[in-house]
């Protein structure tokens, strides 16, 4: 597995400190993108906090997922949390070791008492003393957040005092982008009372479950147990991975259930459970399975393989600018584009972290995420074995599809069913698209997008040829 090393710097540790009639939390930021440009040690609020010690359970909750592996458990996993302002609201995000939870817990502005939110992403350190301190606040305290340095930390110190250097595999960049694609399918599938989300999260078993997925179906308010996807039905991959929501459930209001449209006896899917809080909301999204972490979902590929969305993600990123909630219709009006030219453009943007989406309002928000997240394309293996395909010329065209010769000199079958590509290859026998196109088809798919009729007019214009070109990369072949 490729991975590197990120280095994150804070001028201190984060920490909970005593004041006169409030305590004070501190959250050291590192380096990141604002819209000034990248900026070292960035401030992006100050001021109360109107539910401290739900804000405190929700920030556990978030280290939690950030610290924890829920699959091969004695590996280490220690990766800060990032916050982006967003103007309105502080989102802070994680993602398990493992790859396969990630969590959110968005500060709205119903939970915040004076100072402005600034916009921009960075990472935020959530050291463990400040977890103990955090643990022990109490329902009365006054708390005051600051998130970034303080006005005269840039002045009175020399340098970085923190330095953090964590591996940053690239599986895990990749299914940071995936778990946001993912979401974007997702939709309210159940909504449970706080006395209801109580007694099924408390029903749940704590270790590593065994057997197949387990699936749950909303019944009269609440969610019932059942052996096999039925329509309607929530997968519950893995629900011991549900246990950072412990942390919050006794502060909660609702719970909310997200997921895809299943049809009976439907293979696993990934699902979303969103803790609602006062002023805020922490929500879970859950890979497939608990091995199987969000990076091999192959839910990007489609916008990969192709130069337009490419172009147009470009000229998308320049409208951005740290939105809560990214609107396609104003983009594309905005942009000149189609609304489905700027979905698939938003989708290229989450591949490098340029994106989240959440579940909650069914909208993309704008953040950056703070590590070298151009990796996701360089270094996804479909993608790259598909890219070398069509430069060795193996894809053969027909109406029907086309055929792919790998490069062992074995001939694959690509069949195109009502829009959907299929494959005589191994992997579509095992995944049958559950995982995203093969190689194969996301080959035939760049070969076709890319095939381009123009009418070439005479001088006189008195005739015209067509002419077929084939791009592959941006150039022509």
């Amino acid at each position: 597995m490729t991975r590197s090393l990120q280095a994150v710097a804070y001028h201190r540790p984060s920490v909970l400190e005593s004041a006169t009639g409030a305590q004070r939390l501190g959250l050291e930021t590192s380096r990141g993108a604002t819209p000034s440009g990248p900026t070292d040690h960035p401030r992006f609020f100050t001021g109360f906090l109107t539910s401290p010690q739900v804000t405190s359970a929700g920030l556990l909750a978030v280290a939690d997922v950030a610290a924890a592996r829920y699959y091969q458990r004695q590996l280490r996993a220690s990766l800060d949390p990032v916050v982006t302002g967003n103007g309105d609201r502080l989102r802070f995000e994680s993602f398990s070791g493992c790859g396969g939870v990630y969590a959110r817990l968005d500060i709205l502005e119903a939970g915040l008492d004076g100072g402005e939110v600034g916009h921009g992403t960075t990472n935020v350190d959530v050291n463990n003393p400040l977890r103990e301190a955090l643990s022990r606040i109490g329902a009365d305290d006054p708390l005051h957040l600051r998130v970034g340095p303080e006005e005269l930390a840039v002045t009175t110190l020399d340098g970085p005092v923190v330095e953090k250097k964590v591996p940053l595999p690239d599986r895990w960049l990749r299914g940071f982008a995936e778990a946001q694609v993912i979401a974007a399918g997702f939709d309210l599938r159940a909504e449970l009372s706080a006395a209801e989300a109580v007694r099924f999260l408390r029903s749940l078993p704590r270790g590593a479950s065994r057997g197949g997925p387990r699936w749950v179906a909303p019944a009269g308010g609440a969610l019932r147990p059942t052996t096999r996807a039925v329509p309607g039905a929530v997968c519950l991959p893995g629900p011991e991975r549900l246990i950072a929501l412990q942390r919050v459930l006794r502060h909660a209001t609702a719970l909310r259930v997200y997921g895809p449209t299943v049809a009976a006896g439907a293979d696993a899917t990934a699902s979303a459970w969103e803790a609602v809080l006062p002023g805020m909301r922490l929500t879970l999204t859950l890979s497939p399975d608990a091995s199987r972490g969000f990076s091999g979902e192959g839910g990007v590929l489609d916008a990969l393989a192709t130069d337009e969305a490419a172009e147009d993600a470009e000229l998308i990123a320049v409208l951005l600018a740290w939105e809560p909630r990214v609107e396609v219709a104003d983009l594309a009006a905005a942009a000149g584009l189609t609304p489905e030219r700027v979905r698939a453009a938003l989708v290229r943007l989450g591949t490098s972290g340029r994106v989240g989406y959440d579940t909650a309002e069914a909208a993309y928000f704008h953040r950056e995420l703070p590590y070298d997240a151009e990796r996701v394309e360089r270094h996804n293996p479909r993608l790259r074995s598909a890219r070398s395909l069509v430069a060795a010329g193996a894809i053969a065209l027909d109406g029907a599809g086309g055929t792919v010769t790998a490069e062992d000199g074995h001939v694959h079958r690509v069949r195109d069913t009502a829009g959907v590509l299929t494959c005589s290859c191994l992997w579509w026998a095992k995944y049958r698209g559950g995982r995203g196109p093969c190689k194969h088809a996301l080959a035939v798919q760049m070969v076709r997008r890319g095939a381009a009729v123009e009418a070439v007019a005479t001088v006189d214009g008195t005739a015209a040829v067509a002419r077929e070109t084939v791009r592959v990369d941006g150039g022509a072949r």
